[in-house]
């Protein structure tokens, strides 16, 4: 299975608005949304299918049982997280936002009152119907290991579509743990910048990123030409990397009506549309090279 990950170093680039038509123009039967923070490619795909919901265990977290608690405050004392508390009766407790699950309170505990349970940290998902895989989650509020979470969401669908010749699969933004475990094993990248000078640092971020697991890679902006000046710098930019610049989608108001309608930008007659069709076409070209 080959797998094409898109990336953005920043939100609010497009990044899954191009994901969506890729998916639509190739006709996968494999794709995922790993940006498991803020999941919102199943908006755009429109599933029919109910999916199957499997809860996923991050890092365990502390528990205190009262009743064999002495309280000796040396859970508290050795915290380092601050995450143990005790109230107006002698009673501790665990807040489970602020604990790591690193195990010093139950190490240090006399009585063996504190243990480390596991915690549902997220939530996979995996739709199954029209002869299409699509795998995502949906990180549990205040928990942390979304990296993790990604590359459970990668593994679900490989195992899920283990003779699938392509996957499109819509990353996270950032340069963080989840685009790490987003990278992880895939042919190629494409970057969707826009013309800003934070989509420019961005950009450049992500590619450094990309650099360091030898990932080839692919550029391309969208809104160009709100800013026709840094459009310019960034085709410069791919020129001097000897990066892939595969095409340009401009500002469109007709893209807006599709997403907002639940639809890609190819499933309607617009320039956005026409624009991420010659694009998707060169990053075939250059995946296949």
């Amino acid at each position: 299975m080959r797998q094409l990950l898109i990336l953005s170093g920043k939100g609010g680039t497009g990044k899954t608005t191009v994901a969506s038509a890729f998916i639509k123009l190739s006709g996968v039967k494999a794709f995922a949304d790993c940006d498991v923070d803020a999941p919102n490619l199943h908006l755009i795909m429109g599933q029919r299918s109910e999916p199957r919901r499997t809860d996923y265990y991050g890092m365990p977290k502390a528990e205190i049982d009262a009743d064999i608690c002495v309280q000796c405050n040396e859970c508290a004392e050795h915290c380092r997280f601050d995450a143990i508390s005790v109230n107006s009766a002698g009673e501790y407790s665990v807040d489970r936002f602020d604990c790591e699950g690193c195990g010093v309170c139950e190490s240090v505990c006399p009585v063996g009152a504190v243990a480390l349970r596991p915690e549902v940290s997220g939530e996979l998902m995996l739709y199954n119907g029209d002869g299409r895989i699509f795998s995502t989650a949906q990180l549990k509020m205040g928990s942390g290991h979304s990296g993790m979470l990604v590359t459970e969401v990668k593994k679900q669908m490989k195992d899920a579509a283990a003779n699938a010749e392509l996957a499109i699969i819509d990353g996270s933004p950032g340069i963080g743990c989840p685009v790490i475990a987003s990278l992880s094993g895939v042919d190629m990248v494409l970057i969707v910048t826009e013309p800003s000078v934070s989509g420019i640092s961005d950009m450049e971020r992500i590619i450094k990123t990309a650099e360091m697991f030898g990932t080839k890679t692919a550029v391309c902006v969208n809104k160009y030409d709100i800013n026709t000046v840094n459009t310019e710098r960034i085709e410069g930019f791919c020129r001097s990397a000897g990066l892939p610049y595969v095409g340009k989608i401009p500002f469109d108001p007709e893209a807006v009506r599709a997403i907002n309608n639940g639809m890609t930008i190819v499933d309607v007659e617009c320039p956005s549309g026409r624009a991420a069709r010659e694009i998707y076409k060169k990053t075939m070209e250059v995946l296949s090279e």
